[in-house]
């Protein structure tokens, strides 16, 4: 069944996404656009019902106000404007409607259906992606984290043996990770999978840049050099598979909001890519996600594992990466994931890891004076990661996790916790 559509145009609302979720919450699909689309455009998407235009404290772009094509106006779809005091249209509103004018919109004005849920969007995304790969192949960056997962589960359940997965070691793993994603996708699910060990070759190309943005476009284009190199041995390869999901995408930036940062599926793509991507999860967020996954029939273990970026724990030893800070990055990461299991927090904290900063602090060590590096832990709660609030952990599970990282990882004098929300803190540091 073809989901009805709420199509929400970004006017300069930084709250854009606050609508989406109650649109969705609500039981109809819906899907933010820039305030330029064009009615072209506009009618190439399906099954929309009606439009809400939401402006905002970024309405004004170089000078001026930015508005809709006029031409919208008459296009026929019922519209909703919120802060937008010269939209032409019957309600507009001064602030984000609450669920009872929303929800009056959407079913009795738009006339919308409640069919908005995981095994539609399933069924819609298989007719998709059969669509456009018809008989060809498809790459696949399996790291083996939850977006991964569940697009690897939805490309087997629509295409089959036409997926061939490539899990790249980039030297910026979590401890013993290549290893588990190879027993359990290889030995337990029996994928179509390539193992590439390309750690000197990442480590290389990152040496001595510090820039955070810098670090994630080489990360994200030698990525795709890897699987460029790993498709020419194969046959009929023309698509790469993502696991770009909706924060990825709004992040990175729209035509009225600045860039919060680039994510290495969205900017780091090299401009002489030779793959069409296939991106099934765009539209998602990520307890969405996480709902996909359950639907398509993943483990549990697997559908709420520990979010982890694409660049890995390069952007998590922070500046210009070094091997020493990278291994205390990855042995203190180790020891903070044993303990909050031993605690039982694995199961209630959304993501908790570490970072090592690039200057180092006096410290006494042995009864000497040492100037050693710092490890800052970070727990973090959300929902659908556009924003996040602290976890309170119990101080002496931050006292053991704080012993064993000075005791058991080297080059480390100091073990802090990070108390920033987001906003305005992002959820990692770079």
């Amino acid at each position: 069944m073809k989901q009805d559509m709420i199509v929400i145009l970004d006017l300069g609302s930084s709250r854009n996404t606050d609508i989406a979720r109650q649109i969705r919450d609500m039981g109809v699909y819906s899907e933010i656009h820039p305030h330029d689309i064009t009615i072209e455009e506009l009618k190439k998407l399906e099954n929309v019902k009606g439009i809400v235009l939401n402006g905002g404290e970024n309405r004004v772009v170089d000078g001026a106000a930015v508005d809709i094509d006029p031409a919208l106006y008459g296009c026929g779809y019922p519209m909703m404007a919120v802060d937008h005091p010269t939209a032409k249209c019957e309600r507009i509103l001064k602030e984000l409607p609450d669920e009872s004018a929303l929800r009056a919109f959407v079913f009795d004005v738009c006339k919308a259906q409640a069919n908005w849920n995981m095994k539609n969007f399933i069924a819609d995304q298989v007719e998709l992606i059969r669509r456009q790969v018809g008989d060809r192949k498809v790459l696949l960056a399996l790291s083996g984290g939850v977006d991964s997962s569940v697009v690897a589960a939805m490309l087997i359940k629509a295409i089959g043996k036409q997926l061939v997965c490539v899990h790249v070691n980039h030297g910026l793993m979590r401890k013993n990770e290549s290893e588990s994603v190879i027993q359990v996708f290889k030995d337990q699910l029996h994928a179509n999978l390539i193992y590439v060990d390309a750690a000197e070759r990442f480590l290389g190309k990152l040496e001595g840049v510090a820039d955070p943005e810098e670090k994630r476009k080489i990360i994200g284009s030698e990525f795709i050099r890897v699987f460029e190199e790993e498709a020419r041995k194969l046959e009929g390869i023309d698509f790469l598979g993502q696991g770009t999901i909706y924060p990825d995408i709004i992040e990175s930036g729209t035509k009225t909001a600045k860039m919060v940062k680039s994510h290495h599926n969205v900017g780091g793509l090299p401009e002489d890519l030779k793959f069409e991507l296939v991106e099934p999860l765009k539209q998602l967020f990520k307890d969405e996600v996480r709902a996909c996954g359950v639907e398509l029939g993943l483990p549990e273990g697997m559908v709420y594992r520990q979010p982890f970026p694409g660049p890995g724990l390069g952007v998590r030893c922070l500046g210009a990466i070094t091997r020493d800070r990278l291994e205390a990055v990855r042995e203190s990461d180790a020891i903070l994931r044993e303990e909050f299991a031993r605690a039982g927090l694995d199961k209630k904290v959304w993501q908790y890891f570490t970072v090592v900063p690039d200057f180092k602090s006096v410290g006494v060590k042995d009864n000497a004076r040492c100037f050693d590096y710092m490890v800052i832990i970070r727990a973090i709660n959300t929902v659908d990661a556009m924003s996040a609030s602290v976890e309170r952990v119990d101080w002496d599970v931050l006292g053991r996790i704080t012993d064993r990282i000075l005791s058991e990882v080297g080059n480390v004098n100091r073990v802090c916790f990070d108390m920033s929300p987001k906003p305005p803190a992002t959820i990692e540091f770079e």
